[in-house]
């Protein structure tokens, strides 16, 4: 267990791969933790050195006051290749660390080689939407929450013959830190960068579940028409399209990345 003391936060990570190999960072989404791409990590592990962390206020990492924004998320991001002199990564966000991905992209186009976007929007939800959810959480907890989250991350039909990939996802956000939680929402609800997009230049997929209504079909087009030279990719799945759609996931990004 590997931890980053940054210069406010505390970030928990996990490196594995081949040293010497191009460096693969994943980010994970809101409610979530590093976790969530272990059906991805042993694959792409035996080509690349793959960088997962859990952003503040999620899993492991420390949960400092809120709010938070995409900015300060992704400059953590950067913080933590700094501190373990990396230049520059493939980086893969789903959701929120989709959001985090653009925000490099746009404004760090220097750290990146490859960028994928999964199930992520350049504007993700309504304010009033992120505004009642943020209240529903600081009155009963994530763990109050949890049932009406995983119907918006699943499918009825993955969430009914999958118990093994799914319990554990519940179990992860049901233990976030409700600060941390709030905070990456407010983060999210602020973050608009519909018109900023156009000026991605790192070679970019994009990601969308067919059935996602967080990050639904029209976003991920709308990411794709916007980013210079980018492809588009819909899987049959759901928010979390990486442990719902794994082996397609899985199969796409190797062929971008080059696997």
């Amino acid at each position: 267990m590997a931890f980053a003391e940054l210069k406010d936060v505390r970030i928990h990570y996990e490196i594995t791969g081949p040293d010497g190999a191009p460096v693969l960072m994943f980010s994970n989404s809101l409610g979530t933790d590093l976790s969530m791409w272990d059906g991805q990590a042993g694959e792409f592990a035996k080509k690349f050195r793959v960088l997962r962390y859990d952003k503040r206020g999620h899993g492991k990492s420390s949960a400092p006051p809120g709010p938070y924004t995409i900015e300060m998320l992704a400059r953590d991001a950067i913080a933590l290749l700094d501190l373990l002199k990396i230049d520059k990564v493939l980086f893969c966000g789903l959701s929120i660390g989709g959001q985090t991905g653009m925000w490099i992209g746009v404004n760090a186009p220097e750290r990146l080689n490859k960028l994928v976007l999964s199930n992520t929007g350049a504007k993700i939800g309504t304010e009033d939407g992120w505004n009642k959810r943020i209240d529903a959480v600081n009155k009963g907890g994530t763990k109050s929450m949890a049932e009406a989250i995983l119907e918006r991350w699943f499918t009825f039909e993955f969430r009914a013959s999958h118990a093994a990939e799914v319990t554990p996802v519940r179990e992860v956000l049901e233990r976030t830190d409700t600060g941390g939680y709030v905070a990456c929402c407010a983060a999210v609800r602020d973050f608009d960068y519909r018109d900023a997009v156009k000026a991605i230049r790192a070679p970019t997929l994009v990601i969308s579940g067919t059935h996602d209504p967080g990050a639904p079909p029209q976003d991920g087009r709308y990411l794709c028409e916007h980013i210079p030279g980018s492809r588009y990719v819909e899987l049959n799945a759901s928010h979390i399209a990486n442990i719902e759609a794994r082996e397609q996931f899985t199969a796409e990004l190797g062929q971008f990345l080059g696997a």
